[in-house]
């Protein structure tokens, strides 16, 4: 599947430090530094961490004016944009902006006063940054929350509110997000506002919660999202290690075909598999899952759903009692003992990596 295919809504182009948000460009995967930023040395390693794990935007808190004085090496460390996140006080805000913070995350509803949102708008506009518009239904204003209840209505109204607000101020360098740990109300409300506004979008189910149940949430409203052509930057919401968080982003992308990279996949396994079929995906994932190039392989535990299944792979193999059959798109090239598989796929593989 192809960008293309999903029909991406047309937004207006921001940038994000030198990362283009919208009009069409790659989605891209944020998370959240989780651990206290006022503590300088711990805050460094999770975002080298998160670099390496591919996070293309890096969101950290700033509670006080103690994480504010470590800012500017936060962004100095960095590769990627650094978006500070702030909730209540304005004049942190305008004082990341001003330190040279990539962007910032604000929930104007919780900021409350018009004449403060103007001053952080003012300052973005000096310093060209970029400003989050984060509407969530925790922090909904009292008249509209009166009116609508905790809704999809009540968000987008929220958003609508202050994108019309920017808007009058003659500011357009932001984008937008409409969060509620529902899937429902978040996915309705996404839905709604991308009628509404040119605006990139950020998505995301806020609190979605930890382990699977997490994940399953936050795939199911993104991934439902993204196949409207709906949104330009993700973040997954997981209680845990925010390099999860970057992992499955990236597995909701390629599974979309919005990013690229080696995909496995691998049959559900039965009664007719003769080979240990989970173990052997996860040896193909682990030597290939940091290649750039698009190939996608099948391990499948028998021939009944080997390369005849299998045709939409590039490469992949299926298992026998004692042989297993090497394929390329849906061709036999080799038949090899079970104990050679692994090696004689690893070989293919790295035919076809070296031809992209």
């Amino acid at each position: 599947m192809s960008q293309n295919l999903l029909n991406r809504k047309k937004t207006r182009a921001i940038f994000l430090k030198d990362l283009k948000i919208g009009n069409y460009a790659p989605i891209s995967v944020q998370s959240m530094i989780k651990v206290d930023s006022r503590h300088k040395q711990s805050t460094v390693s999770q975002i080298k961490r998160l670099e390496s794990a591919g996070c293309e935007i890096i969101r950290i808190s700033i509670p006080d004016e103690e994480a504010l004085c470590n800012l500017e090496t936060y962004i100095k460390t960095a590769n990627a944009p650094i978006v500070a996140d702030i909730h209540f006080n304005y004049k942190l805000a305008i004082e990341s902006i001003k330190r040279g913070v990539h962007g910032v995350r604000i929930n104007p509803g919780n900021i409350g006063d018009k004449l403060k949102v103007k001053e952080i708008i003012k300052a973005a506009k000096d310093f060209n940054t970029v400003i989050r518009i984060g509407v969530n239904a925790g922090s909904l204003e009292k008249d509209i929350l009166n009116r609508y209840g905790l809704s999809s209505e009540a968000l987008v109204e929220s958003a609508l509110r202050w994108i019309n607000f920017f808007e009058d101020e003659d500011f357009l360098n932001f984008k937008v997000s409409v969060k509620s740990s529902s899937v429902a109300v978040s996915y309705k409300a996404y839905l709604m506002l991308s009628e509404k506004t040119e605006a990139p979008l950020h998505l995301g189910i806020t609190e979605a919660g930890f382990g699977e149940y997490g994940i399953v949430k936050s795939s199911v409203g993104i991934g439902g999202l993204l196949l409207q052509g709906i949104g330009d930057t993700i973040r997954v919401s997981l209680t845990g290690d925010p390099v999860r968080e970057v992992n499955i982003g990236f597995h909701i992308l390629k599974s979309l075909g919005l990013k690229e990279g080696v995909e496995v996949i691998s049959c559900p396994t039965c009664s007719r598999v003769k080979i240990d079929v989970e173990s052997l995906a996860s040896k193909v994932w682990e030597e290939f899952k940091n290649t750039k190039s698009n190939i996608k392989i099948a391990v499948m535990g028998c021939e009944v759903n080997g390369p005849g299944e299998a045709k939409e792979a590039d490469c992949g193999i299926a298992g026998g009692s004692k042989y297993s059959l090497i394929f390329k798109k849906g061709e036999i090239v080799k038949k090899v003992r079970n104990e050679e598989a692994l090696s004689a796929l690893k070989e293919v593989i790295g035919q076809l990596i070296s031809q992209n």
